[in-house]
């Protein structure tokens, strides 16, 4: 019988469980356009897509002087639940986490979309039932979750070296360094492999292999 030090595993949702990047790309580039400034491919949204997603919007061309942020953060809101549903779970996703709970570790979902959203997301594509809580923040503007994991860890009552973060961008990995956990960081969604790399965490390509990294870490 395996033995595991981990008790505990925090998802991330956007782009780690859930595939939603080409989304986030054609809602932002329709905000691009409506403004007559220039659209953001693939490789260019792997270079500047960060939190707080304020300055990634920035980064994408948008003038604040001109206008104020919530504006354009609420307009890519409406777009992306419009279609939000058509967003899929990434592939090996539900085998992750059946193959989890059947090695008895508890699991929770961590992001920094609102609470609303992921429980009513999670319950779409039928896995909030895996989740021993699912936090998310309390408003649609993605300024980061450091408090919210900080929150989460206080209510779990794991020690840190107990507990495992698996996550798809930097901020996942600067998130488990405020937490204190291991982070493994899945190269399929928001950030690339290249900037990935540079956090100095486990990465993984196939969500099927987290349970398998959970005896090495």
């Amino acid at each position: 019988m395996k033995k595991f030090k981990v008790k505990h595993i925090i998802w991330d949702w956007n782009g780690t469980l859930l595939n939603d990047k080409w989304l986030c790309i054609e809602s932002i580039n329709s905000l691009l356009t409506s403004r007559s400034l220039p659209g953001i491919d693939e490789n260019r949204y792997a270079e500047i897509f960060d939190f707080p997603v304020k300055d990634y919007y920035e980064r994408a061309g948008f003038d604040f002087t001109r206008e104020p942020f919530e504006k354009p953060a609420m307009e890519f809101i409406r777009l992306y639940d419009e279609r939000r549903t058509e967003c899929t779970l990434q592939p090996g996703a539900m085998k992750a986490l059946e193959a989890i709970r059947r090695i008895g570790i508890g699991q929770s979902l961590l992001s920094a979309s609102e609470k609303g959203v992921l429980d009513e997301m999670t319950t779409f594509h039928g896995i909030h039932g895996f989740f021993e809580e699912v936090k998310g923040l309390g408003d649609h503007y993605a300024n980061g979750k450091i408090d919210l994991g900080l929150e989460l860890m206080t209510e779990l009552g794991y020690r840190p070296e107990e507990v495992v973060m698996v996550g798809d961008t930097s901020h996942d990995s600067e998130v488990a360094a405020a937490l204190g956990v291991a982070c493994i960081l899945y190269t399929g969604g928001h950030h690339p492999e290249k900037r990935l790399s540079r956090c100095g965490r486990e990465l993984i390509d196939q969500l099927e292999v987290v349970p398998d990294k959970l005896l090495v870490l």
